[in-house]
Order: C-alpha cells, then structure tokens, then sequence
C-alpha cells in the first residue's frame, strides 16, 4: 500500500471530483436550474460611483422552498448599488434577501441556480445580519444583537462585498432607529458597498428617493384578497399596510378605524397614493402578457405562411424546370429524328429545297421552343411594349395566353389558367383582340410558317391537369378530354396531377393512359417533381 500511496491518493481525489461533479448535476437537475454567468466588476460610464458589481436575477427561486414558489426578478441597474425593500412583514421580504445571498454563494461554489437566467458578479465576502439573533447568554436585544453584526460588517466589508441587512432599525425607538438606518445606509453607500437592506422605516422610503445610487423596491400586497403575492418590485417602494393585515385576521373594526384617525393625513395619501399605482402596474403587466402572448402567436403564424410561401415557390420553379427538361428532351429526339429524316432524303435524292426547308423550321422550333433557364437569362432584356396590371399577354415558354396580375422589376406573374407563372418581361408578348382575330386568319408576322410548314392554330390546354379530390368516373372523363385537346394542340408532354390517396384515382388513370392511342409513353414524375403523385404522359407523334 505504502508504494501506491501517491496513486491511491490521487485515485481518491479524482473520485471525490467525480462524485461532486455528479452530485452538482443531480442537485441542478432536481432544481430544474440553469448556469449562470459570471462577470467581472465593470465601471459604469454613466455613474463613476458605481462599484462595478452585477445581480441579474430573473425568474429566481429560493432552493430550500417547497411546493408552488413565487420567482423574483432582482436587478441593480447601471445607477443603483443599494436597494431599499419595504412591505408587510408576511410578503416575503426576507425571502428576497435570503435568495439573493443563497444564490450568489451558490453560484460562486460552482452550482447551477434555479432561475430563469442570471449573470452575477463575484463578492469577494457576502456579509448578512438576517432573523431575530436575541442572546439570553449574552442579555442582548433584537436591537443589540443586530448592531453588533452590523458592526462588524463595517469593519470588514469593501466595495467588492455584498451586504445583506434585515430590518435595518428595528427594535428601538422609531424616530432614533431610522435616523440610525440612515446612517448606515449613507455610509455603505459612499464606500460604494453593494448593498439590500429591508425595512418598516416610511422614511427610508423617501431617504432611497431623494438619494443617488440607493433605489426603493417592495413586495406586492393583493388588495382585492389583502394577502401578499410575493412578488417583488424594484423601483417602487411599499407599505406595511398594517390596518389592512389587522382587518383581515379579525381585529375589531372599531379599533381599527381608530387607528386609522390617528395616522397623519399625508401618510394617508401617499398610501392611497401607492395603492392606484400597485392597480395601475398590474393592469399594464397584464396587458403586456397578453402582447406578449399575441406577439408569440403573429411570429408563430408568420414563420408558418413564410414556410408555405417557399414550399409553393419551389414547386412552381420545380414545375418550370421539370418542363423545360422535358422540352428539351423532345426537341433534342425532334432534331435527331430530323437529321435521319435529312439523311435518309439525301440518299434517296429528294430535292435540295425540301431538305432546306426542313432545316428551317427545325431552326424555327429551336428558336422558339425551348428557352434557357431563368438564371442564365439576363435583366437587361426588355420587353417591346409596356406591361401593366391585367394584361392579356403571350407567354412564349408555355405555349400559352396568360393575364398579369402581379409585375416586379424586370418579371410578371401570369395567371395561366389555374396555373400561375412567374417570367421574364422579354418572354412576353401583347394581345389584344384584333391581334387575336389575326392569329385565327393566320396573318400575325411573327408566327407565319416557315417555308409551307404550317402550325394548326389550337389552343393549348396546358402542360398540367390536376385531378386530385375528384372521382374516379369524373377524373377519367376529364382525362379523356384533355389528352384529346394536348394532342390537337401539339404538346410534347404533359403531368397529370392525381395525388397518392388511397392509390385508387391513380391506377385508373395509369390503367388509362398506358393504353391510349393518343399516348406514346407513361412515366412516374421524379421525387422531386411529385414522385408517385404525378404521372407524366409522352403524346403520340401526329403522322
């Protein structure tokens, strides 16, 4: 043992870490507590008094308490190192200052607190003078034995300690013992002490007014039930609302409006004074939750309406691109199919002009059939005339008339049927009635054919046909109509929209269109572009 004593020690030394680390992590786990932050003693710009210390407490609870616990939020701002807490003796005022010298400590030790957040600086001593310390021993006072540590404290604290001192004044003459809390209070404010004292003093109240660097606080009083809430406020001072405490636990109504006589008028007031503000702040923290809560609920509904904004804004760009794919795939078949065709008319002697009228119109088609992806294209292109809201428009890329209900820049967003497109201003042309009755007699310039090839005028139903919510009879029926008009019409393809369901709809209309006369190939779209929901149908060739 003696050889592996340095071992077994240094074994024994990282289990005892261990176990209170893990002891630490139980403790923080069964508080439900969070790290605090602590921070350095930082002068204050705006007041060079200050001492630089930092008590943030929000959402603080006393550890030791059972049961449902009122959280207090505590907070010495840039202008404010001591804190005067007043209020009836029931409300909790001790509670408050026992919290935040157990908190500190505790963070201080390493342990995690139960708050909702806190950041706190670090006391090089926490001094306290909390409860009644009579001393039979000794034949002390409450009086006594509270200036005896009050003493003490003085003696030993500096401007990086944090004082804790309850019912500063109390057990002796009133009038003497404020001006004694006074005193004190000066004094560790001028030796800028961080201090929390409570007390019954009404002049204290005034004294933490009228002082820089001191702040009034309280405990909240329920005047509807005339029992404490608990709560602390910083910034407003209390009362001890002693008659009101004396009503409720019985005391005679006659003594008490006695008492109420004797009281000075101005104590009345202010009082009274203090009770509309109490009403007044509650009303308003309600209002805020009740903000709070509805500012909650709008960010909530907006993150869901951007989230379905950009789900609708993809599958419009995966529509459009799936599209133009499937274009490109059929004019690049067309052109094979035309160089065989041109081949073949070579070999067998077909006159030159046919096979140059050939390559004409496979360069008409390629001019206008396929066009190049929306991030190749650039925005300085501009359209011949002015597009304006309501429009009825040409939209090249689909083949399609189409009404400009939204414009942006150099884009347009064209309702396109049920379908709406969002495109280049370049892409599209006017149209207007005489230009259509043109268009019916073949005489618009830019669309006459090329050579003899002539193009039927049909008007094109659509690269989409979205069948979903319907019945099976129905949607076979309309399907039938629509094959009929994207084969009159000349689209290369097009996607019918079923949905995936109960799978019902969608094997009819595979059943359907795999045996069409009018259909030459059948294919499940991409995941992408609708997987098992979406059925793409390539269109006979016309002989």
């Amino acid at each position: 043992v003696g050889d592996e004593a340095e071992r077994i020690i240094r074994t024994v030394e990282v289990l005892a870490y261990l176990d209170l680390t893990f002891a630490k992590a139980r403790y923080a786990n069964k508080l439900n507590a969070v790290q605090p932050v602590l921070v350095g003693f930082q002068p204050r710009k705006a007041n060079a008094d200050h001492p630089g210390s930092t008590i943030y407490l929000k959402g603080a609870r006393h550890p030791l308490l059972k049961g449902d616990v009122v959280p207090i939020d505590i907070e010495f701002d840039d202008d404010t190192w001591v804190i005067v807490i007043t209020g009836p003796n029931t409300g909790g005022k001790t509670v408050s200052l026992k919290t935040v010298g157990l908190l500190t400590l505790m963070a201080q030790c390493g342990l995690h607190l139960p708050v909702e957040e806190a950041r706190l600086s670090v006391f090089s001593g926490v001094y306290a003078d909390i409860g009644d310390e009579q001393s039979i021993e000794q034949s002390l006072s409450t009086f006594s034995a509270h200036l005896t540590n009050t003493i003490t404290i003085l003696d030993q604290c500096d401007s990086r300690s944090l004082v804790l001192l309850d019912e500063l004044g109390a057990g002796t003459d009133p009038a003497e013992g404020s001006a004694l809390a006074r005193a004190i209070l000066t004094t560790l404010k001028d030796r800028r002490v961080t201090t929390m004292v409570t007390t019954h003093h009404p002049e204290l109240k005034i004294y933490s007014v009228e002082t820089p660097g001191v702040r009034n606080a309280s405990v909240e009083f329920d005047l509807e039930t005339l029992a404490p809430t608990y709560r602390l406020i910083i910034g407003l001072p209390g009362r001890s609302n002693a008659l009101a405490i004396a009503n409720r636990l019985g005391l005679d109504p006659q003594i008490i409006e006695m008492a109420r006589h004797m009281v000075a008028t101005e104590d009345l007031v202010a009082d009274d004074l203090l009770d509309e503000i109490n009403r007044t702040r509650e009303t308003i923290r309600r209002e805020q939750e009740h903000i709070s809560a509805l500012r909650h609920q709008l960010e909530e509904q907006q993150a869901i309406l951007q989230a379905r904004l950009d789900q609708i804004e993809d599958e419009r760009r995966n529509i459009i691109n799936a599209s133009r794919r499937h274009a490109e795939e059929e004019l690049e078949a067309f052109r094979k199919e035309l160089k065989r065709l041109r081949n073949e008319m070579r070999r067998v002697g077909m006159p030159l002009e046919t096979v140059q009228a050939l390559q004409a119109a496979a360069e008409k088609i390629a001019e206008y059939g396929i066009q190049k992806p929306i991030e190749n294209i650039t925005d300085t292109d501009t359209p011949t005339f002015e597009p304006r809201l309501g429009d009825v428009v040409w939209l090249e890329t689909l083949n399609a008339e189409g009404t400009i209900i939204e414009l942006d820049n150099n884009e347009a967003m064209v309702q396109v049927g049920s379908l709406r497109v969002r495109a280049k201003l370049r892409d599209l042309q006017k149209r207007t009635r005489s230009h259509k009755r043109q268009m019916k007699r073949g005489h618009v310039r830019q669309y006459e054919p090329v050579q003899a090839v002539k193009l039927p005028d049909v008007k094109s139903p659509g690269l989409e046909l979205d069948l979903r919510g319907q019945r099976v009879e129905g949607a076979i029926e309309r399907l039938e109509h629509y094959v009929d008009a994207a084969y009159t019409a000349g689209l290369p393809f097009a996607r019918i929209i079923h949905g995936k369901g109960t799978g019902a709809l969608r094997k009819a209309v595979r059943e359907h269109v795999e045996t069409h006369p009018l259909i030459a190939k059948v294919e499940t779209a991409h995941p992408s572009e609708g997987g098992d929901g979406v059925t793409i149908i390539h269109m006979a060739s016309m002989r």
